[in-house]
This record gives C-alpha cells, sequence and structure tokens, in this order.
C-alpha cells in the first residue's frame, strides 16, 4: 500500500491547480532522510550521474527527482547547505545490502587454535599433534601450541623448547612463527601464523 502523498501544483486550463499524486515507498529508511523527510530551506543537488546541479531549495531538488521517476537522497547532512543527491533508492539499497553479504562470504574469521603437549610426549602422537596444528593453519587460523611442565619436567624446559622449534620447522612451508617460545609459569607457548599460500590458477594466468 502506499504510504505518503504528493502535492504538485498543475498548470491547466490557463489555472494553476493542485493536484495529489499517490508515490509507494517501499524502502524504509534505515540510514538516509529520503524524499520528503528532507525538510532543510536549501540543498546542493547532485543528479544520478554525478553532476553538479547547483543550490536549490528541497522543494525544486525533489521535484527534480519525482520528475526522472527518482528518489532524493540526502548523502551528506553536516554539510551546508546538505548535499542531496537523485538516486533510485531502493536499487541503491538492494545493492549495498548485495555487497555487505558477498564481503561477508569472502571474510575469514581468525580464530586462534590451540595444541598441547607434554615435553615426554612420543613420536606418534608428536605426529598426529603436527597434523592437527598444520591443519588449523592451512584453514586461516592462528595456531598456539603448548608445551606444560608437570613436577620434575621444569628441570628440563630445555627438552620443551626444543619440542616447539622443531614443531615450528615441520610447519615452516605454511607458517611463520609469530611468537618464539617463551616460559610463562609451567607453561612454554609458541604462536604461529598462517603464511598466504599463492593461488595455482592465479599463478597460471601470469604465465
Amino acid at each position: 500500500m502506499c504510504a505518503d502523498a504528493l502535492c504538485v501544483r498543475i498548470f491547466t486550463s490557463g489555472a494553476w491547480l493542485w493536484e495529489i499524486i499517490w508515490r509507494c515507498l517501499s524502502i524504509a529508511n534505515l540510514t538516509y532522510q529520503v524524499n520528503e523527510e528532507i525538510r532543510d530551506k536549501e540543498v546542493r543537488l547532485i543528479s544520478e550521474t554525478g553532476e553538479q546541479l547547483g543550490i536549490m531549495s528541497s522543494e525544486a531538488a525533489l521535484k527534480i527527482a519525482y520528475e526522472d521517476d527518482l528518489d532524493l537522497v540526502k548523502i551528506a547532512p553536516g554539510s551546508n547547505p546538505p548535499v542531496c543527491k537523485v538516486m533510485d533508492y531502493g536499487k541503491y539499497r538492494f545493492e549495498q545490502s548485495k555487497r555487505e553479504k558477498e564481503a561477508k562470504k569472502r571474510q575469514h574469521i581468525i580464530e586462534v587454535k590451540e595444541i598441547r603437549m607434554s615435553p615426554s610426549i612420543g613420536a606418534n602422537d608428536f605426529n598426529f599433534k603436527l597434523r592437527n596444528g598444520q591443519k588449523f593453519l592451512r584453514e586461516g587460523d592462528r595456531l598456539k601450541v603448548t608445551v606444560r611442565f608437570r613436577g620434575r619436567e621444569m628441570a628440563h624446559t630445555n627438552l620443551g623448547e626444543e619440542l616447539l622449534k622443531n614443531f615450528a620447522a615441520a610447519c615452516a612451508d605454511i607458517a611463520t612463527v609469530d611468537k618464539l617460545p617463551k616460559l610463562e609459569g609451567r607453561n612454554m607457548i609458541m604462536f604461529l601464523s598462517p603464511k598466504a599460500i599463492p593461488n595455482p590458477k592465479k599463478e597460471q594466468g601470469k604465465e
């Protein structure tokens, strides 16, 4: 259903008449003032193509927009006078929403995954932990590798440091060391971040 009415003065039969024209505004205004919401005395108007149309009353600007079956949108309310643009506001909002959805699809939220080991870990368990860590890195996540010392193991922290360095060396082709092994209480911690892996298709296109 239509939600508002626009009064337009029309010259007909030698006299000026006021005619009420109903105009549907189906697009909710969430960010900008649009059409009749713009009540400034004067505005600086920009056409749909970006042409500067000068300073005029908001009524005159609205008339120009309606004559082209478009909308008047205030894009710079802080300017003096405010800047308005003629555009298809419904199309603009649709394209803006589409761009935001595409950006969210491309966005990867980087998580910090953690691998925990003991300084006396066996070779099989180490390799299992290593594969998991490499999987996280390939998926684009940051990796925290922790060696936990218990009891008398604190006397051999060098074993934990060597373990972490070996872990980092095994991930060198896909990760960089953000934070070198450092002892914090009974934990020795190291951080790895994934390297940017070249896209094979893009590399082929350069050749």
